[in-house]
C-alpha cells in the first residue's frame, strides 16, 4: 500500500513539472521548475520557490541554501530563454 502511495504521489509531481530528487540523508525533495524567462544578475544567482539557483558554464544548478550543496538541474527543468540583467539598469 505505501508503495502504491508512493508511486501515485511522484506521478503527480512529475506530472506538474516538478523534478523529485533523493534528499541527503534520506527521502525525497521536489524541486521546482523555473520559470520560461529568468533574468540574473552579475552574480548568476536566483533565489526561486524556496531554493537557490546558480548559472555557470552555460547551465544550470540548484541548492536548498546559497552556499549550500549544489547540483546540476535537469535540462528539461531549465527556462527558456536566460537574460543578464545590465547593471546599470538594475540600480
Amino acid at each position: 500500500m505505501k508503495r502504491g502511495m508512493l508511486v501515485l504521489m511522484s506521478s503527480a509531481l512529475l506530472l506538474t513539472g516538478c523534478l523529485v530528487a533523493p534528499r541527503r540523508g534520506g527521502g525525497l525533495e521536489v524541486i521546482p521548475v523555473l520559470p520560461a524567462i529568468v533574468e540574473i544578475g552579475p552574480d548568476s544567482y536566483l533565489a526561486h520557490g524556496g531554493y537557490h539557483y546558480f548559472y555557470a558554464n552555460e547551465r544550470w544548478y540548484y541548492a536548498t541554501s546559497r552556499n549550500g550543496e549544489r547540483r546540476e538541474l535537469p535540462r528539461s527543468h531549465w527556462p527558456r530563454e536566460t537574460r543578464r540583467r545590465n547593471e546599470e539598469r538594475s540600480r
